[in-house]
């Protein structure tokens, strides 16, 4: 057996997995990559492209961002369409000057390849039989290659593999929970050589169901379509496909879309899905390995990009500082962050789409939520009181995580509570609040800990619906986690 020891090894050769490891590298940690598909395949795989500031800036950190800001489109905000009108929510207003960037994520993939090979960082791709292995105390990674069975011993293992991966499946049972959701839809989805209907993204509400104009650059074109999860994408012609999205999108855009033949069609299911916690002794879950959102608000490669810069903080200070205490708290900070976006998705999904089992009162609510968001696209408040509010909930790192990975959208999700209140009421209302030394309170609703709870989101409000009261002086207001 061949065998080699580095400091951390890294399971899964996909972009968390990469970025973990370019952030290693540029640290001076010794690390490799172990992926059992070959590069074309990783490659290959058609996945969303929208990242958050966060993301870009970490990318930068990276040093992997110089094409992305060449031939990113920077987007200052987005669409909305119902009820035959579309709607702009403006993200740089709402949120002091902060924007996304439009990326194809295998662009991105390429980008952290290539300079992972440049810099000779080495990465083992068409490894077969990958395991792990003694993660509680000497951990290793053992695979075959090239008919050779090989063992990589480690201090630390990082499981960026995926939702179907091995280093999930490695825990034992009773050391993990999960929570999962599979919505009754899909989407089907497909990719042509066309420009975009439109400069920002749309996200359109409509009888016939969901839809969603998208873009990976200004001559292609990312289209989607709520489908049934039986449907199949060899069913549909390029034609079915888009006269089924013109009749779901506003009247403009189905008059000045573009149409051509697709590159690719496939349908997606819509799934939430949380592991909790994400460390098991030196065994670290990132990305897809740990959580799932909807691709509705375009959260997964952002929140993976949040786990492995959390993680590669962390290991730099236990390397450099000989410290444990950013590893000790990986796993809460990054569920903390991860809840925030699962409840954004779980708000914002069944808003935009036809749910199989509505009854009309469902459907005239949605129409009631969506008219609101219509008439004040900034969710009620003016921008300037959005912005006082996030100014004045100014607080160290791990409390401000609390706001922060709410997003727009999330913002939108908070006011529609807190319609009418001032940004002093608004802090009230999240539980969090200075004290005599200026540090927050603990936010009502979390467990507990040194960053919004070491699990997160306290069990009984990740698995079920918990309605969590709030006094705003006269005002006693609900909010759902």
């Amino acid at each position: 057996m061949e065998t080699r020891r580095v400091q951390v090894a890294i399971v899964g050769a996909g972009p968390s997995g990469l970025l973990l490891g370019q952030l290693l590298h540029r640290a001076g940690i010794d690390n490799v990559i172990v992926e059992q598909r070959s590069a074309e395949y990783v490659l290959g795989r058609i996945r969303a492209g929208v990242l958050e500031q966060t993301t870009v800036d970490l990318l930068d950190e990276a040093g992997v961002a110089a094409r992305l800001h060449r031939e990113g489109l920077i987007h200052e905000g987005t669409q909305m369409a119902f009820g035959g009108k579309r709607y702009q929510i403006n993200f740089r207003k709402l949120t002091g000057g902060k924007t996304v960037t439009v990326y194809g994520q295998t662009e991105l993939t390429r980008d952290l390849m290539e300079v992972r090979q440049e810099e000779g960082a080495p990465t083992i791709y068409e490894a077969l039989d990958v395991s792990v292995h003694g993660f509680d105390a000497n951990p290793v990674v053992r695979f075959h290659k090239d008919g050779a069975e090989q063992e990589i011993g480690c201090d630390f293992i990082a499981g960026c593999d995926g939702y179907h991966g091995i280093t999930r499946a490695s825990v034992p049972a009773a050391a993990i929970r999960t929570f999962e959701r599979v919505y009754p839809f899909g989407w089907l989805g497909l990719l042509s050589e066309t420009p975009p209907v439109s400069e920002e993204l749309i996200y359109c509400n409509h009888p016939r169901g969901f839809a969603l104009c998208s873009m990976r650059s200004p001559t292609r074109s990312r289209y989607y379509v709520q489908c049934s999860l039986d449907e199949k994408a060899e069913s549909w012609t390029d034609q079915m496909f888009w006269d089924e999205l013109r009749r779901r999108v506003d009247p403009e855009a189905a008059e000045t879309m573009v149409t051509g033949p697709s590159i690719e069609k496939s349908v997606a299911p819509l799934r939430s899905f949380v592991a909790e916690p994400m460390r098991f002794g030196k065994l670290f879950l990132a990305g897809d390995a740990a959580h799932i959102v909807p691709p509705t608000g375009a959260k997964g490669l952002n929140l993976a990009a949040s786990d492995v810069g959390f993680l590669a903080r962390a290991l730099v200070e236990f390397y450099r500082d000989k410290s444990s205490a950013g590893l000790d708290r990986y796993s809460g900070r990054a569920l903390c962050r991860i809840w925030k976006a699962e409840r954004f998705s779980w708000w914002f999904t069944p808003l935009m789409h036809r749910i199989p089992e509505d009854v009309p009162r469902d459907v005239r609510a949605r129409s009631s939520q969506l008219s609101w968001v219509g008439r004040s696209p900034s969710g009620g408040w003016p921008a300037s009181t959005i912005l006082s509010a996030r100014r004045q909930l100014s607080w160290p790192v791990e409390a401000g995580e609390f706001i922060d990975g709410l997003s727009v959208f999330g913002c939108l999700f908070l006011s529609s509570f807190l319609n009418g209140c001032s940004a002093s009421e608004a802090r009230q209302a999240v539980g969090i609040d200075r004290g005599a030394v200026g540090k927050p309170r603990t936010p009502q609703g979390l467990s507990t800990g040194s960053s919004c709870g070491a699990g997160g989101l306290s069990t009984a409000g990740a698995s079920g619906l918990r309605w969590w009261p709030v006094s705003l002086s006269s005002k006693t207001v609900a909010l759902q986690t």
